[in-house]
């Protein structure tokens, strides 16, 4: 009877340049930038304890070129701690560090096998009967069917085909090494480790087909648990896949339904919205979450105003909750109420203020006014996070700036309404 045990990865995008931390005052900077690393040692750590028998990684081990030696040497001394313990580890280069991206190289420990860029080969574990077969990313942009050109499978062995890929297309992610299911299933490989999405998915069960996830979400568009993914195997059929969570901070999104609600009940809405996320998270690592207040509510204008000071009051109550809920941002999308007939701000300015957001003169002063502000805030800001006024007033949608602007306006000239 044969049984052995492998963890599959991929994505681990060691030491990825994180911008604009700068701008979120309060964040576990120093811990967020250390993160992939961090994650990196509890995978390692996690493979030594349950003595898996190899490790595949199906691509983006790195993120990009290295800045300095320093990646590709911890890179080195973490590989070696495998090594140590007799566990091979194959590698595969995706599009984040395939060979035209990465310039600088290291001697890794002998335990490790890079796949060729040229073709697609097999390496061979005679002794557990497995047959593992891949190709690295040449460059950094790979559009063919690399599946295609695959060895068939080699008889009397578990094989493993490694690709990094989206398969046909996932949201999000750019279509490398595109393929089907169809043409998976023609190697008749008993497992295929995937790399390239981010996010975990079992897309197939006959044969395997999966997709770990990386290992450390990084910015708030990745989250949720990351990690990796242990597999065992007993005479020839896949009879568990673990998954497993390796990241040493998490990222969420949390909702605040304020329909209906007062601003003296922000508070405590948000309060017990952080509450429960921090509940249910349950990791024991750090959580950064972004709050967005939603609904439609009558101090809609008077949150918009508010904006730039609830960020600091939503710390406070983080903080209070646990020293490790920290918060990347907040959103307010709140919506208004229809005008009330007993709210009188003047005529001539009520009529100006409703004509604002659709006042096409007004919105082209704006944009030839702040278009050069807009540069230079981006230059040094970084990027605007999609949806934020600074990043709609970019993309041009004045519309939008005027109507949040007009109803901030409103609500300071009815007194908060």
């Amino acid at each position: 009877m044969t049984q052995f045990k492998f963890l599959h990865a991929a994505d681990i995008h060691l030491d990825s340049p994180l911008h604009g931390l700068s701008r979120y005052e309060g964040l576990p900077e120093a811990e967020i930038r250390g993160a992939t690393r961090a994650a990196f040692d509890n995978l390692v750590q996690r493979a030594i304890d349950e003595a898996v028998d190899f490790v595949v990684i199906a691509g983006d081990l790195f993120d990009g070129d290295w800045k300095d030696m320093g990646t590709g040497l911890y890179f080195a001394r973490a590989i070696g701690r495998l090594d140590h313990a007799n566990i091979p580890v194959f590698l595969l280069a995706g599009n984040h560090d395939a060979a035209s991206v990465i310039s600088r190289s290291v001697p890794w420990p002998p335990n490790v096998r890079l796949f060729s860029t040229r073709k697609a080969e097999t390496h061979v574990l005679p002794e557990i009967g497995v047959a593992i077969h891949g190709q690295s990313f040449p460059t950094a942009a790979v559009t063919d069917n690399l599946v295609l050109a695959y060895p068939d499978a080699a008889k009397h062995h578990f094989n493993i085909g490694m690709l990094h890929t989206a398969l046909a297309g996932r949201e999000g992610h750019a279509a490398y090494a595109p393929c089907s299911l169809d043409d998976l299933r023609s190697k008749h490989y008993d497992y295929w480790a995937l790399g390239h999405v981010h996010e975990h998915e079992v897309v197939c069960q006959e044969p395997y087909v999966v997709f770990p996830g990386n290992t450390q979400g990084r910015t708030i568009r990745e989250c949720g648990p990351k990690g990796a993914v242990i597999v065992a195997v007993e005479d020839g059929q896949v009879r568990s896949i673990e998954r497993i969570d390796l990241d040493v901070l998490r990222w969420a999104k949390v909702e605040v339904d304020c329909a209906g609600a007062s601003i003296d009940a922000l508070a405590s809405l948000i309060r017990a919205a952080l509450t429960v996320e921090w509940q249910q998270t349950m990791a024991g690592i750090p959580l950064v979450v972004r709050i967005t207040l939603v609904g439609q509510t009558g101090h809609a204008g008077a949150m918009l105003d508010r904006t730039a000071t609830l960020r600091d009051e939503v710390r406070a109550v983080a903080a209070s909750i646990s020293p490790d809920l920290f918060i990347e941002k907040v959103k307010v999308l709140v919506t208004p109420l229809p005008p009330s007939s007993d709210t009188v701000i003047g005529d001539d300015l009520s009529l100006l203020v409703e004509q604002a957001e659709t006042h096409g003169g007004l919105a082209a002063l704006l944009a030839e006014d702040l278009g050069p502000f807009l540069l230079v805030a981006q230059a040094s800001l970084g990027q605007a996070e999609d949806g934020d006024l600074r990043s709609l007033a970019s993309d041009g949608d004045w519309s939008t700036v005027l109507g949040t602007a007009t109803l901030a306006l409103r609500s300071r000239l009815t007194g908060g309404a």
